[in-house]
């Protein structure tokens, strides 16, 4: 089972700081969890919430206004390429004030990584709750992995076979949702599945015994302890 940082190492540094992607490389993750969002002027920042700490939003401001804290998606994608996954969050969810209905996010998500020569490469793996994102994102890259997040929903197997039929590579549900039926459904269908977001040593090798195929978690070198690695 791989090991990813969820937001970089985010109890070694603050979640989605460039000190917390380097803390996940010298940890010896697997790979990082990163959200990107839009800015006015098309940036993209990776950060987790819409808003800074001060409560101006994202999507209103340029780069020369966002917190000094607050990476470029290229910066982060240079100091990661030690690692064998970057998964990229793409957060576009019509409940957000910055949701954007036509998906350009992902348009301009797949262009970075075209023009670092990024998309073929097998290590980037796009992922969104918002399904419409990365249908987006498949149509534009049919070879780059995409990964529809799943939460708390009742007929989660019915959402694994969706996301399959739509030609999705996997399934991100929370750790709390996973059993050993929705594993051996998605495998069947041919979707990997990586959860998140884990930090108990005990569970984590329950997940792996399980079969899921990466776990995601604030502490990668707890979680690889956990494993024996």
């Amino acid at each position: 089972m791989l090991v990813i940082g969820h937001r970089g190492a985010s109890v070694a540094a603050p979640e989605n700081s460039l000190a917390a992607f380097e803390a996940a490389v010298a940890q010896q993750a697997d790979g990082v969890e990163l959200d990107v969002r839009r800015t006015a002027d098309g940036t993209l920042a990776v950060r987790h919430d819409e808003t800074l700490a001060d409560g101006r939003r994202l999507v209103e401001l340029d780069r020369a206004g966002l917190a000094p804290h607050v990476p470029e998606l290229s910066v982060v994608l240079d100091a990661c390429r030690p690692l064998q996954v970057v998964n990229v969050e793409i957060k576009n969810w019509p409940d957000d004030g910055d949701f954007d209905p036509s998906c350009g996010l992902a348009d301009a998500v797949v262009a970075l990584l075209a023009e670092r020569g990024e998309l073929d490469d097998g290590r980037i793996l796009v992922s969104s709750f918002h399904l419409g994102t990365i249908d987006r994102v498949k149509e534009l890259a049919p070879r780059l992995a995409t990964g529809w997040l799943l939460g708390f929903v009742d007929d989660l197997v019915g959402l694994v076979e969706k996301a399959a039929a739509q030609g999705h590579d996997a399934v991100h549900p929370h750790h709390a949702l996973v059993d050993e039926a929705l594993v051996a459904r998605a495998h069947d269908l041919g979707l990997a599945v990586n959860t998140w977001t884990c930090n108990e040593p005990d569970r984590i090798r329950w997940l792996a015994d399980l079969g899921v195929d990466a776990v995601i978690t604030d502490t990668p070198d707890v979680a690889l302890e956990a494993l024996g690695r």
